[in-house]
C-alpha cells in the first residue's frame, strides 16, 4: 500500500476518536503516504506524531463535487484515482459519494456509517478496516505521555452543546473548593465561544491555546475535568486522569476509552449531578495519586 486517503469529517473529538484506526494504518504500512481530508486544525495533530503524512481541509470546496450527480472534475478524479485505499467516514446516505469509487481496477474503497453505531466510537471506525486484515483491540490511543510531577488541576466547563454542559454556577462552586482545598494550582480551559466571565479569578485562564500547545500543557495536569467534549478527548490522550460528567450522550459510545478516566452520569441531565457528588470523585482520584 503505497497511499491512503482518509475522508473524515466532524471537529475535535471526531478526529480525535479516529486516531486508533489512523494507527492501525501506520502501523500495517509505516511508509505509506496517509492524507486526510477533514478538520484541519484537528487533523494537525496527526501530523504532529507522524499518523498522516498530509491534511486538506473539508471545507475546500472542490470536495463538494464528490456529492454531485456528475463526473468528477478531471483534476479531482485524477488525484483519486492515485491512490490505492480510500476510506470513507463522511456521510453518504444514499451513496452519492461512493458511487464514484473506486477511480482504478486495483483501488480499494471501504466505507461507514459517519455516525458511531458501536461504542466506544472509535471501534465503530476501526471496523472496516477488518477487511483489510486489521484488527483493532487498543482504542485508547495516546498523543503525549504525561509529566512525571503533575502540578494543575484543569476545568474545562465548555463543550459544543449546552444540553451537555454542567451548570455554571456550579462549575464557580467546584472551582472555588478546589482552589481553596486541594492543593493544586486551578486552570480554566476555554474557547471563543464559551463564556468565562463566572469562572473569572479562580483560576489561571487558558483561553483558546493552539492544540498543539494545550496537549503539551495537559500532559502537565494532574487531573482533568469536563464534559463529552473534544477537548476532554484531547486531556484523555494526554495520558492524565479525567474525570467526565455526562448527561444527555451515552458514555459507552462518546466516553474516552482510557483506563484513566472515570465517568460521572447519575440520569440524563447534567443537572442531576451535584457538586458534593463530583468533590467526593475527586477527593478520590486526588487520594489516590498519593
Amino acid at each position: 500500500m503505497r497511499k491512503i486517503l482518509i475522508l473524515r469529517g466532524g471537529a475535535l473529538g471526531d478526529f480525535l476518536v479516529s486516531l486508533p484506526a489512523l494507527a492501525l494504518l501506520r502501523q500495517r504500512w509505516p511508509h505509506a503516504r496517509i492524507e486526510l481530508v477533514g478538520n484541519a486544525t484537528a487533523a494537525a495533530l496527526g501530523l504532529q506524531t507522524g499518523l498522516i503524512d498530509r491534511v486538506d481541509s473539508q471545507h475546500d470546496r472542490i470536495w463538494g463535487a464528490l456529492y454531485a450527480d456528475t463526473a468528477l472534475p478531471a483534476g479531482l478524479q485524477a488525484r483519486l484515482a492515485g491512490y490505492d485505499l480510500v476510506i470513507n467516514y463522511w456521510p453518504d446516505p444514499d451513496r452519492t459519494l461512493g458511487r464514484h469509487f473506486p477511480l482504478s481496477p486495483a483501488q480499494i474503497f471501504l466505507t461507514t456509517a459517519a455516525l458511531p453505531e458501536i461504542g466506544p466510537a472509535a471501534a465503530h471506525y476501526c471496523a472496516p478496516l477488518q477487511e483489510l486484515g486489521l484488527a483493532g483491540g487498543n482504542y485508547a490511543h495516546l498523543l503525549a505521555r504525561p509529566c512525571p510531577n503533575p502540578s494543575e488541576i484543569a476545568l474545562h466547563p465548555g463543550s459544543g452543546a449546552p444540553a451537555k454542559n454542567w451548570p455554571l454556577q456550579r462549575w464557580a462552586s467546584l472551582a472555588k473548593w478546589l482552589g481553596r482545598d486541594a492543593g493544586s494550582p486551578l486552570v480554566i480551559i476555554s474557547g471563543e465561544a464559551e463564556p468565562e466571565a463566572v469562572m473569572a479569578g479562580v483560576g489561571e485562564p487558558w483561553r483558546h491555546l493552539p492544540l498543539e500547545q494545550l496537549l503539551h500543557r495537559l500532559a502537565q495536569c494532574r487531573l482533568f475535568i469536563g464534559h463529552d467534549s473534544g477537548i476532554s478527548h484531547l486531556a484523555a490522550a494526554a495520558g492524565i486522569p479525567c474525570l467526565l460528567l455526562f448527561g444527555p450522550t451515552d458514555p459507552a459510545v462518546w466516553a474516552p476509552p482510557h483506563p484513566q478516566v472515570k465517568i460521572i452520569r447519575p440520569g440524563r441531565s447534567l443537572t442531576d449531578i451535584t457538586v458534593p457528588m463530583v468533590r467526593r470523585e475527586v477527593e478520590a482520584m486526588l487520594r489516590d495519586q498519593k
